[in-house]
């Protein structure tokens, strides 16, 4: 048995967010993942929400976050589950002088065939010069996640848009290669496992970013926590998505990431 994973950043309301909805669509139905993580989605406050109606177009169960709103709109995570959702709970990731910032991570416990499954959307700070502040945010992700990966049987999975390549300190510390923020915790990384190529999320190929002056990078992750027992968690496959356009329209300035799970 396995449990497909997917994360996505969504590129909120940029672009052009309206002709970019139906692709959203297109692609999170062809990849049918029963489990997704996603970053920078929208919602009004007049009540409607991205991750609602795309939830309901899959059949589907969400959560998402608790977003604050500016001027009548937010932007926030979600997680979107075939099955039942048993239980939320969100956090605000820390600036670097400690005080909750607009980032956050989700986590939402499903009830899958083979149990519980938790399961984490998280988004990080951005620019090129704030990896102190992703240290400090990865940091209370860690201690966000500890207490359900020690009560469960099954890993917690970590989706989400890290704004991170692999070999820095903040990426470093969860993946093991340097003192991790919570003794006993450390993630594996699925593309790392079982991904080919560089895996690349964000990619002047893509039209909305070919202007950016920002390198091809690896910044969107699936992460498992560890130790964990044998098998479960362990990744299968994993590939990119979303990296195509749908009827002449790319869905995001960020491809998705999605991976195959051993989950029983």
């Amino acid at each position: 048995m396995s449990v497909r994973v997917m994360t996505w950043n969504l590129w909120w309301r940029f672009g052009p967010w309206e002709a970019r909805q139906p692709a959203i669509m297109t692609v999170l139905r062809d990849e049918a993942p029963d489990l997704v993580c996603l970053q920078e989605v929208w919602a009004e406050d007049s009540g409607d929400d991205q991750a609602a109606m795309l939830a309901d177009r899959l059949g589907f169960h969400h959560a998402r976050t608790p977003a604050p709103y500016w001027n009548g709109m937010s932007l926030g995570n979600a997680i979107l589950s075939r099955w039942p959702i048993l239980g939320v709970e969100s956090v605000r990731l820390p600036t670097l002088e400690g005080e909750p910032s607009h980032r956050s991570a989700l986590m939402a416990v499903v009830d899958a065939p083979s149990g519980a499954i938790p399961v984490v959307s998280v988004h990080t700070e951005y620019r090129f010069d704030q990896s102190t502040t992703r240290v400090a945010q990865t940091s209370a992700l860690a201690k966000f996640v500890k207490q359900q990966h020690d009560a469960g049987s099954f890993p917690v999975i970590v989706g989400g848009d890290l704004n991170a390549v692999a070999d820095s300190d903040e990426i470093r510390q969860l993946t093991g290669r340097t003192s991790p923020p919570v003794d006993g915790l450390i993630f594996q990384d699925a593309w790392e496992l079982v991904g080919e190529g560089p895996g690349h999320t964000w990619h002047d190929a893509n039209p909305y970013v070919a202007d950016s002056t920002w390198p091809n990078r690896r910044i969107d992750y699936l992460l498992i926590s560890w130790p964990r027992p044998k098998t479960l968690g362990t990744p299968i496959r994993a590939w990119i998505a979303g990296n195509r356009p749908v009827d002449g329209v790319h869905p995001s300035d960020h491809y998705a990431v999605v991976a195959e799970l051993r989950a029983g």
